[in-house]
């Protein structure tokens, strides 16, 4: 069993930065790949990005590569995504995801854990 619990959301202008920080409870956090999705008003759930168990491979859905981060340290079962030049169309509640899969987080069915979510909202 892993918890999942997202921090790190607020209201931002755009082009500001924001981090946020998903930490997990459970001793198998370090075997599973982790990932963020979002979910905009009206909008079904999306996928953001996505890491490998041991940080080496990672991946980003094309409107935030360049801008968005996704790391993670197995020592704290943290995992983090950064995000830069924040726009208005980024306003979405963020989901933490973790799947046992090792290598990438595959698709909303294949999520195993779910975090409760965090608002993040970019005005103009």
């Amino acid at each position: 069993q892993v918890q999942l619990v997202e921090s790190g959301g607020g209201v931002v202008q755009a082009g500001d930065s924001l981090t946020l920080s998903c930490a997990a409870s459970g001793r198998t956090f370090s075997t599973y790949a982790m990932g963020w999705f979002r979910q905009a008003p009206r909008r079904e759930r999306e996928f953001v990005a996505s890491i490998s168990y041991n940080g080496r491979n990672t991946y980003y859905t094309n409107s935030v590569k360049g801008r968005f981060t996704i790391s993670r340290d197995n020592a704290k079962n943290t995992v983090y995504l950064e995000m830069n030049s924040l726009k208005p169309e980024d306003t979405a509640v963020y989901y933490c995801a973790a799947d046992r899969e090792p290598l990438v987080v595959r698709s909303l069915a294949s999520v195993d854990y779910w975090g409760q979510g965090t608002q993040v909202t970019v005005s103009s």
